[in-house]
């Protein structure tokens, strides 16, 4: 536009345009911004490109397993160093999330398109095919060895509990107990229920030292854990 309209100056030199002539063809003229506002958004397409790269590792953004794994290290370290300085009779325990903490939900969000469908994902649950994160089963088996008490503590629904354990079970892990949402704990936000959940297993007489999640609200509230792991997950966000 600045471009046409310096030029259209340099024309009245040789052709006697009025200056109402001049804005009557620049006002024909459609203004647009350097960069459209909507533009500086990343198309969908692209985003779910980039995610399916990041879980597959072919991209320069990262590698999924690689950063899993590298959690899962930090986790570990820390369990082997606070087993071994415990007191006698101390109740030790760790905590763990299910869904892209401990079992992996990617075939099913790769064939939802990243799109979230409630109907669908509990259809899959009950299929108990998910598949093991392997840097938490290591964990569950170095807390077995050490002997500190595994709790699983899910957003899940109590209905699922049968094809859930059914699942972990054929996955490897081995735990206390696991919790799930009753039907009165469903409006409570994640960091309402699982801190909740946590408080009732210090009640017990639990020292929680470690917590794994793949979202802050599983690890965020009173009481927290003497030292949390954050999984990554940029395929959905839980408040």
């Amino acid at each position: 536009m600045k471009l046409r309209f310096l030029a259209l100056l340099a024309l009245t030199a040789i052709v006697p345009f009025s200056c109402a002539t001049i804005q009557a063809q620049n006002s024909a003229q459609p203004a647009f911004s350097t960069i459209p506002t909507a533009e500086r958004i990343p198309n969908f397409d692209q985003l779910t490109s980039q995610l399916k790269q990041y879980h597959d590792c072919t991209c320069k953004c990262g590698c999924y397993v690689h950063d899993l794994d590298l959690q899962a290290d930090r986790a570990i370290s820390f369990l082997r160093k606070r087993a071994a300085a415990r007191s006698p009779n101390h109740k030790l325990a760790v905590v763990l999330d299910i869904d892209e903490t401990s079992l992996s939900n990617y075939t099913e969000m790769l064939k939802q398109n990243y799109i979230w469908d409630g109907s669908a994902f509990d259809a899959w649950v009950n299929t108990a095919q998910a598949t093991a994160i392997p840097g938490t089963l290591r964990i569950d088996k170095e807390a077995k060895q050490l002997g500190v008490e595994v709790f699983f503590i899910t957003g899940r629904a109590e209905q699922e509990r049968a094809a859930t354990e059914q699942n972990l079970r054929a996955q490897g892990y081995e735990w206390k107990t696991l919790t799930m949402r009753a039907p009165s704990e469903a409006s409570e936000t994640a960091e309402v229920y699982k801190s909740a959940a946590r408080a009732r297993l210090a009640a017990q007489g639990y020292t929680i030292v470690l917590n794994v999640g793949d979202q802050w609200s599983d690890l965020k509230g009173k009481p927290e854990a003497e030292f949390n792991v954050k999984y990554p997950n940029p395929y959905y966000f839980i408040p």
